[in-house]
C-alpha cells in the first residue's frame, strides 16, 4: 500500500543543507523538526492577524513584500503574531533575496530556538524550486511487480503473472534498441499527478532471466540501454491466451485504464501465447498509444472507412435493381 503523504518527511537540516542556506537563528536540536507538507506559505494573512484556515506544518516563506508590510506594524503587533508563525508545528522560516530578519522575529525565533535562514535567491524561483524539492521528497510511494521500460519514448509498465516472460521481453526490448527503468520490482512515486518509476538501489541495471539469473544489462549492451527512472505513461498487462474469449479485434473499445496511486493510466492487455511476438505487440500497442496521442485513432478510420463501403455498395445494388 501507498504510504499517507503525511507518513514521509524530510528535516530542517536536510532542506538547509541542500539550499545551501544561512542559518540565523535556532540550535542543532531545532534543525530536527520535520517538514512533512509538499507546500509553502507567504504569511501575508497571518502578518495581518488573521490566522483561520492556516496549515501551520508549511515553510514559511518571508520576501520583499512580507518584509515591507512588517516594516508597517507596530512592536505590539508584531509581538502578538510572530509566536503563532514560529510554534511547533511550523518547521522553519526562510528569508528571500538576503533581506534582513526583522529584529522582533529574530529576538522571539531565538527565544523558542526556532530555525531561521536565509537565502540570496529571488522569492518567486526559490519557491518553485523548494516545492519541486519537496513534491519528490515527500512524494507518496509504492512498490508494484513488474518491468518499466521506455519504448519509443512512452514509459510503459509491463504486467503479469510470474513466469509469463516480462523479463525475457524485456531483453528483446532491449536488444531492439529501447531502454530498461526496473526489472521485477518498479518503485512509483507520485509527482505533480504523474506516477515516476525507478528501480531499487540493489536492483539498479539489472534484469533477472530463468535459467541464467541475474545480468547486468549495462554491461552487456551499453549504458544507453538503461535509464534511472522514467515517467510511466502507459500499462501493457500480458495476459495468456483464452481461446474462449472475445477478444477486441478492431480497437473501438473504451481505453481502459489502471490506477496507480490514485492516478489514472492507459491500460492495453496483450493475449500472450506461443507463435506470438511479445516485443512486436508492445511496440504496435506503444505505436497506437503515440498515434492516439496526437489525435489519429486507427479503428475510428476503419469504422469511417468500412461504412463508406457499406453505403456505396447499398447504392450501386440499388442502382441495378
Amino acid at each position: 500500500m501507498a504510504e499517507n503523504i503525511y507518513t514521509k518527511r524530510v528535516t530542517v537540516k536536510e532542506i538547509a543543507k541542500f539550499f545551501e542556506l544561512e542559518q540565523i537563528t535556532g540550535n542543532e536540536e531545532s534543525l530536527k523538526r520535520w517538514v512533512v507538507v509538499p507546500d509553502v506559505n507567504r504569511p501575508g494573512f497571518e502578518l495581518a492577524g488573521y490566522f483561520r484556515f492556516t496549515e501551520p506544518r508549511r515553510i514559511v516563506l518571508i520576501g520583499k513584500k512580507e518584509i515591507e508590510y512588517i516594516s508597517h506594524l507596530s512592536e505590539q503587533e508584531q509581538r502578538e503574531r510572530y509566536p503563532k508563525i514560529t510554534d511547533g508545528l511550523t518547521p522553519m522560516i526562510i528569508l528571500t533575496r538576503g533581506n534582513p530578519c526583522p529584529p522582533i522575529l529574530q529576538e522571539v525565533a531565538e527565544a523558542q530556538d526556532f530555525p531561521i535562514f536565509r537565502t540570496n535567491q529571488n522569492t518567486s524561483r526559490f519557491t518553485v524550486d523548494l516545492i519541486s524539492y519537496l513534491d519528490e521528497k515527500l512524494a507518496p510511494e509504492d512498490t508494484l511487480s513488474g518491468v518499466e521500460m521506455v519504448v519509443y519514448g512512452v514509459g510503459v509498465l509491463i504486467k503479469g503473472e510470474s513466469g509469463i516472460g516480462k523479463s525475457e521481453t524485456a531483453l528483446d526490448l532491449i536488444r531492439a534498441g529501447h531502454v530498461l527503468v526496473a526489472d521485477d520490482r518498479v518503485d512509483v512515486q507520485r509527482i505533480h499527478n504523474h506516477i515516476h518509476g525507478h528501480a531499487p538501489k540493489i536492483l539498479t541495471g539489472m534484469l533477472e532471466l530463468r535459467g541464467i539469473g541475474i545480468v547486468d544489462v549495462r554491461r552487456m549492451f551499453g549504458g544507453s540501454c538503461w535509464k534511472p527512472r522514467n515517467r510511466i505513461e502507459m500499462v501493457i498487462e500480458l495476459v495468456p491466451f483464452d481461446a474462449d474469449f472475445v477478444y477486441d479485434r478492431i480497437g473501438d473499445v473504451n481505453t481502459q485504464f489502471a490506477e496507480i496511486l490514485g492516478v489514472k493510466i492507459p491500460l492495453v492487455k496483450l493475449p500472450v501465447s506461443p507463435g506470438r511476438s511479445i516485443q512486436a505487440l508492445i511496440e504496435s500497442a506503444v505505436t497506437n498509444h503515440i498515434l492516439k496521442e496526437q489525435g489519429f485513432n486507427s479503428a475510428e478510420v476503419f469504422k469511417t472507412a468500412l461504412t463508406e463501403f457499406i453505403e456505396r455498395a447499398n447504392r450501386e445494388e440499388e442502382e441495378e435493381e
